[in-house]
């Protein structure tokens, strides 16, 4: 049993567990039978890690060099589910990082220098490959696979079994490959967004439901405008100022796009 030096509340350790000498974990930590925590990670209070996770293993990186003082950091009430795997960072002084109240099921692998948001839920063997950035309250179905350096942005929602390759802007839904099928309207009245707010996404979405064009000037375009006001439509515009990667895009487009229904 561990203990915080600030608090009363405990680290609960099972016997089989192994934490190696130099992680960091913080009050109310409850770690199950036959995980596997390397010295690499710093993991704040309350967090959950159930049998056979490994947690800060070095990278799946044929160049990397096991010395590399690089870290994972694991935010306060994220729960991390049975065989789970967090590879550490391929950079000195750098860090994997996942936020907190996030909840990782069974299987998902999360790989070096990803950065994933708050509140986000990646289900059950979803593999993210290196230097994935999940944004906060997005929803990534079971068995999706995600490319290197790609970007999913706040609120998003990938289906499961989906192979994405490209970024996915703010508050979209994707699936299948690299296929937008249009604004996670449900989701954002979950969250209570006022109508005018939703109205603004829908909007801004609309203008860049494109078959052709560059998104990233029409996108800088309407904010240059100032027509769109609310602060989720300029991160849904500010989104596509970033990244290296191309955007996904709606297919087909004559089929009915939920974006446009009440």
């Amino acid at each position: 049993m561990i203990t915080d030096a600030d608090t009363p509340l405990p680290c609960v350790v099972h016997p089989t567990a192994i934490v190696e000498e130099g992680a960091r974990l913080a009050s109310g930590c409850m770690i199950h039978a036959y995980v596997h925590i390397s010295r690499h990670c710093r993991i704040d209070e309350g967090v959950v890690v159930h049998p056979f996770a490994v947690v800060g293993g070095d990278p799946q990186d044929l160049k990397f060099d096991p010395a590399t003082s690089s870290n994972v950091r694991i935010g306060a009430r994220t729960v991390i589910r049975e065989h789970v795997t967090i590879s550490r960072a391929t950079k000195s002084g750098a860090a994997t990082e996942i936020g907190s109240d996030s909840f990782l099921m069974a299987g998902a692998h999360v790989a070096h220098d990803c950065r994933i948001g708050s509140g986000v839920v990646i289900a059950n063997a979803v593999l993210l490959a290196g230097h994935v950035h999940v944004s906060d309250r997005a929803f990534l179905g079971g068995g999706a696979v995600i490319h290197q350096f790609c970007r999913i942005g706040e609120s998003a929602m990938i289906g499961g079994g989906a192979r994405i390759s490209r970024d996915v802007p703010p508050y979209c839904m994707a699936t299948e490959r690299n296929a937008l099928i249009g604004l996670n309207v449900v989701g954002l009245r979950r969250r209570g967004l006022d109508r005018k707010v939703i109205g603004e996404l829908k909007r801004a979405y609309l203008a860049l439901n494109v078959p052709v064009g560059n998104l990233r000037e029409i996108a800088a375009s309407m904010l240059a405008g100032g027509e769109l006001r609310s602060p989720e439509a300029h991160i849904f515009l500010q989104f596509f100022a970033g990244g290296r990667r191309q955007f996904v895009r709606r297919r087909r487009m004559g089929q009915v796009d939920p974006t446009s229904e009440e």
